[in-house]
């Protein structure tokens, strides 16, 4: 039985508390944390109240469904996903990143904390996110189930042989499994392609799967069409370009949302970082405007995965913790949307 009958049949969430990348069943608590909000099947919005002849009782109701959605657990870094497993809610972008610079980054921002890297076929780097995580395991400073690694398959040739292409990215970061897996963007053959990602979860070699670059009208033709509801939706967000309609449309179907070029994008960070609104607020915490940027997100409930390949950076980007944003500072940085996109997907 499908698990989307359509967008107003909201997923129900049914899995244990998990550790980061690995299931840990048996245990009680909220770590990641849901939120748990009554629905009213849409579907069934009118109903006859009325008892025929004879009758003597009412119709039963109808039973109750619940909106899961997913809450960021600030004390854990984590969120909790629909797949029952815990992401990192701030990571390290890897797109540019290549070579030794790749390798020397991963294994900085993984000696600085950071747990979850984020990349994908077409930034051609995988095998070196692949070797700079393996090296960084034998070298005592992560294990493999601390890490949550991300990847993506690009449309075009990649989605019309999606099985090969799946293969072809698990033997190129070579580190047994991938946490995460996402389509980059749509395609004819998406639906196929997913399906197929699908078969790799059941095999046991992709633990969640999602979507990247998916608004609200491709996600209402695309969902209805497969049996697993995305655990993370990536998008590119930032003050400039908040899509303030798609996250919570995303996020009210107990998907959890992820910003690519939280700070701007190639070209456009300068900019973003000098905003004086923003400058201000990070003076007043005493913080940086990268940081500010950062925690607005994560207070929007969007998680992060800036990119960069300064060891300064990559660790100013992880303390973001000490400090939140009030709700007049969140309305203030909300006013800079510009509707303003910063690449072409």
């Amino acid at each position: 039985m499908r698990k989307i009958f359509s967008l107003m049949l909201v997923y129900l969430l049914a899995f244990p508390i998990t550790a980061c990348g690995r299931n840990r069943a048996g245990e009680t608590g909220t770590a990641g944390g849901v939120e748990s909000i009554p629905a009213i099947d849409t579907m069934e919005s009118v109903r006859e109240t009325g008892t025929a002849p004879g009758d003597t009782g009412s119709e039963p109701e109808a039973e109750e469904e619940t909106i899961v959605k997913a809450v960021f657990d600030f004390e854990r870094r984590t969120v909790m996903l629909n797949s029952g497993y815990e992401m990192p809610v701030n990571g390290l972008g890897t797109y540019s990143l290549h070579g030794d610079k790749c390798i020397n980054a991963v294994k900085s921002a993984l000696s600085n904390g950071v747990r979850l890297i984020d990349t994908a076929s077409a930034y051609g780097n995988e095998e070196e996110i692949g070797q700079a995580i393996r090296e960084a395991i034998d070298e005592g400073i992560v294990q493999r189930e601390d890490i949550f690694v991300t990847t993506k398959i690009y449309p075009g040739s990649e989605m019309e042989n999606p099985v090969q292409s799946i293969q072809a990215c698990l033997d190129r970061l070579d580190i047994g499994y991938v946490d995460l897996m996402l389509l980059h963007h749509p395609d004819p053959n998406d639906v196929e392609a997913y399906k197929a990602m699908e078969q790799f979860v059941e095999e046991g070699k992709i633990r969640s799967i999602g979507l990247s670059n998916w608004y609200v009208e491709e996600l209402t033709e695309f969902l209805p069409q497969v049996d697993t509801v995305p655990a993370v939706v990536q998008n590119e967000i930032h003050p400039y370009y908040q899509e303030n309609d798609v996250i919570p449309f995303i996020q009210d179907l107990g998907i959890v949302v992820q910003g690519w070029y939280p700070l701007g994008g190639r070209g456009h960070t300068g900019e973003l970082l000098g905003d004086s609104v923003i400058s201000e607020i990070a003076e007043a915490h005493g913080v940086s405007s990268a940081q500010v940027i950062l925690r607005w997100n994560l207070q929007k409930g969007v998680v992060v995965i800036p990119g960069s390949s300064n060891p300064d950076h990559i660790r100013e980007n992880t303390e973001v913790y000490h400090f939140s944003l009030t709700e007049g500072e969140m309305a203030r940085i909300g006013a800079l949307d510009r509707g303003e996109k910063h690449d072409w997907y």
